[in-house]
């Protein structure tokens, strides 16, 4: 099978499990929005907390994946099994721990992100209701992973496609039929949450590389791989936090333009990360056998079709930039705020699809370490722009998503930079990188 075939088999499944989950996001903003200001705007915040929780835990599956198709690289595949029950393991404890923090701080949370009045009520009430879904959220990431690294994003976006479907049915009965509002909308996700964990659960018992039992060193290994990772998710979440928290001082409907672009622009962002999955598949199987030219070879295809990707998706975004809007709100201050921001947001969209997929490229070579730098650097770029805004707020909404620009290309350069260096470090060794937890110690 050549090069373009792999990538495209791994790219389109891919592709679709991706984009569910910010086409559910959207679909939910859609129905929360239509309820009125206060219910949007509460749920752009709640989305905000929660979306510390996910990206935080999100190594699970990125370090899973690695070692998974590292495995299958190598032939180890009894360690690529251990690893898979570390994952599974700390995705549970993981999970009761982040459902009991939320429901503590989520009044706390709500305040510091700027709401007030019945926007806070509305992020309070959906925060402690989404809390409960966050284990079953965690048991998906992990086998998501798992499955990704084997090869079957196919099955990956099986399960998700289901959950996601069961989610908007029971969304649009909860929140209209049984007019429970945004409670119903938290209701309907968590059920979901629950469905796609034990889908995720059954696939991996019955796969070629099932769950083992994790030793120790297992456990550790993961939590020391997922620590530069989760220090880079916790830079990327603090910028979008921040965007968010200036959004909010900018006025309401600044705040529920920013919840509907912020949802396109993550839409977007996964979109490419199908590239990202296959690249970190196919330089991880690479990095596995010991092939630098496979790694070169597939750093190079898969750049390429990032580019001409990029420039797709940010035409499509400037050109629905007036019309898309009016889908998620019937405000009109709400939606030429979000068209104004989009316009910018699809300019963006080249430079973020090289951050997006160099990111993957990283990932399935283990340059963790690389990633976390990357990331700090950008948000250090992203203070004094955000800070600007602040300070003059008569820029808007426009000139926040300028300030998240800068972010995206900072980070875009450095991390391709990296990826030069890796390459010319790798070119005289045996390995281009060193096969992560494919040894039993």
């Amino acid at each position: 099978m050549s090069l373009n075939s792999r990538i495209v088999r791994l790219a389109l499944p891919s592709l679709g499990a991706l984009l569910l989950e910010p086409l559910y996001n959207l679909t939910d903003t859609a129905i929360v929005g239509h309820l009125g200001r206060p219910q949007l705007g509460g749920l752009a915040l709640a989305a905000g907390v929660l979306n510390v929780v996910w990206w935080t835990t999100a190594f699970l599956g990125q370090v899973t994946l690695t070692r998974v198709a590292q495995g299958a690289g190598s032939g180890e595949s009894s360690v690529a099994r251990r690893a898979v029950g570390a994952a599974y393991t700390l995705a549970l404890l993981l999970g009761v721990v982040g459902a009991l923090g939320v429901e503590a701080v989520a009044p706390f949370a709500t305040a510091l992100l700027g709401g007030r009045g019945p926007v806070a009520a509305n992020s309070e009430t959906y925060l402690h209701i989404a809390a409960l879904g966050i284990a079953p959220l965690l048991l998906s990431v992990a086998g998501t992973g798992h499955l990704n690294g084997l090869g079957r994003p196919r099955r990956t976006l099986e399960i998700t496609l289901a959950a996601n479907l069961l989610n908007v049915a029971l969304e649009v009965f909860l929140v209209y039929g049984a007019h429970l509002g945004i409670a119903g909308s938290a209701w309907g996700t968590v059920a979901a949450q629950i469905v796609a964990a034990g889908g995720f659960w059954a696939s991996s018992r019955r796969s070629t590389v099932r769950p083992a039992r994790p030793r120790r060193d297992d456990l550790r290994r993961l939590v020391a791989d997922g620590i530069p990772l989760t220090v880079r998710t916790l830079a990327l979440d603090a910028v979008l936090l921040a965007a968010t928290a200036i959004a909010a001082r900018l006025g309401p409907s600044d705040l529920a333009a920013q919840q509907v672009v912020l949802q396109v622009w993550i839409l977007l962002a996964l979109s490419m990360d199908c590239l990202a999955v296959a690249g970190q598949i196919l330089v991880g199987e690479a990095t596995g056998r010991d092939d630098l030219a496979a790694v070169r070879a597939v750093g190079r295809r898969v750049l390429l079709w990032t580019l001409g990707a990029g420039a797709v998706l940010g035409g499509l975004t400037l050109g629905l930039a007036g019309p898309l809007p009016s889908a998620f709100t019937n405000n009109p201050h709400v939606a030429a705020g979000a068209s104004g921001a989009l316009l910018v947001c699809g300019a963006q969209q080249p430079i973020a699809a090289l951050a997006f997929v160099l990111d993957g490229l990283l990932l399935g070579a283990a340059r963790f370490a690389a990633l976390r730098r990357a990331m700090l650097a950008a948000l250090l770029a992203f203070v004094p722009a955000g800070a600007a805004v602040l300070a003059f707020p008569a820029v808007g909404l426009v000139g926040l998503w300028v300030a998240l620009t800068l972010w995206v290309g900072v980070r875009a350069l450095i991390l391709y930079r990296g990826w030069v260096r890796y390459l010319g470090r790798s070119r005289g060794a045996k390995s281009p990188a060193p096969p992560v937890a494919l040894s039993g110690r």
